[in-house]
């Protein structure tokens, strides 16, 4: 079988999302099983280049991974036309810098989110991309979780009849790092390094509201800084001065109602570390990461309000789990195929950079409602 290489930069994955879902389970993980097979018969193998500041910790990275080619000079990297692909992981706050800098260098651009801060910026950088013709797209992980797969599969199948409401809970406790290391960086916690979990979540419920249920049309989102005090990676306190709780109402197009909270101050007992719960007139269903738990209304049990006794009905007993049906992959890996054949085949791709920016729009809109105490309407994006 003809092999045909692609070669791909990848910046900053050093951090703990670009190396352990972009860089391992994804394009390493397609290189590893041999390359993506192409409808010419074809197969496309990954060619990486990882790209980072610190020399030791991509020298390293790079042996330790079997990735031949690593540098800390970006200029060299972007410079060189054998790769097409450049990939961003790094801080929000440098995104549309890199971005800019990779598509005048003729270079696909594929990033995580959110693309900017700003959506003024996340927009400029999406029609710049347009206008300079590469194929353009940002990670929309959670669309290829088989728990919310499951649940668009009975959205598309009618299960719910009409749709009323959607309630999600994401989040769990992050230690302060006093006493016990917190599993998120300290610059998740500080409004000058880009951190909020507004800015990080809302671009994700856009996506998943926009896609698994119905287009968000507004928001009312209330967030908050529930620990001002945080210890950083070097046992130091610090300010912590972003929002670490959102609590946000959303109106989706079809008078549907959601409601998610997310927070870093929660501890988790529930079935996952986020739930999602949509009721139509017809049946519910309870998706998690991976599993999914459905309930039709001829299944639905008849409780009666008694305070006076303990309740005596188990309701977990009366849904039934969502069959998996077939074998779902990575996410994160699904979507970096999907990406690729749209970089070398054309092949069909929904997670353009001008889809990012509506979640950067949900994202600025949730902090002027929360600014201004008051429900915020998202208009159409002109990109």
């Amino acid at each position: 079988m003809k092999q045909r290489r692609i070669g791909i930069i990848m910046h900053g994955v050093t951090g703990r999302m670009g190396m352990n879902q972009h860089l391992i389970r994804s394009v390493l993980a397609i290189r590893d099983q041999g390359g993506l097979a192409l409808k010419d018969g074809s197969v496309l193998v990954p060619d990486i280049q990882i790209v980072g500041r610190n020399a030791d910790r991509v020298e390293a990275l790079a042996k330790r991974h079997g990735v031949d080619r690593w540098t800390t000079d970006l200029d060299a990297a972007l410079a060189n036309p054998e790769d097409e692909i450049f990939f961003d992981a790094a801080s929000t706050q440098l995104r549309p810098a890199l971005l800019r800098k990779a598509i005048e260098a003729g270079k696909h651009v594929y990033c995580e989110k959110p693309i900017s801060e700003g959506l003024d910026e996340a927009v400029e950088i999406a029609r710049f991309a347009r206008e300079r013709g590469v194929k353009n797209g940002i990670v929309h992980d959670k669309l290829d979780l088989p728990g919310l797969v499951k649940l668009k599969r009975l959205r598309d199948s009618g299960f719910f009849g009409r749709i009323l409401s959607v309630k999600g809970d994401f989040g769990y406790w992050v230690f302060e790092g006093d006493w016990m290391p917190a599993q998120r960086p300290s610059w998740n916690y500080r409004k000058d390094d880009g951190g909020g979990i507004i800015s990080d979540m809302l671009c994700h419920w856009r996506y998943v509201l926009d896609n698994v249920v119905a287009p968000v049309k507004s928001v009312s989102c209330t967030g908050a800084v529930h620990i001002p005090e945080r210890w950083d990676e070097a046992d130091a306190p610090y300010k912590a001065d972003a929002d670490d709780a959102a609590y946000a109402t959303f109106e989706l197009e079809g008078g549907i109602i959601a409601q998610i909270n997310s927070s870093w101050c929660t501890r988790v007992r529930r079935d996952d570390l986020v739930t999602f719960q949509v009721d139509g007139t017809h049946g519910s269903a309870v998706a998690g990461l991976h599993r999914c738990f459905s309930q039709h209304r001829v299944n639905t049990p008849k409780p009666v309000w008694n305070p006076d006794q303990p309740q005596q009905m188990n309701f977990y007993d009366d849904w039934e789990e969502v069959p998996d049906n077939m074998v779902l992959d990575n996410g994160f890996k699904v979507q970096w195929e999907q990406f690729l054949r749209h970089v070398v085949e054309d092949g069909p791709w929904s997670y353009s950079l001008a889809e990012g920016a509506k979640g950067v729009q949900l994202a600025e809109a949730g902090y002027q409602s929360w600014r201004e105490r008051r429900w915020v309407d998202l208009p159409e994006l002109e990109v």
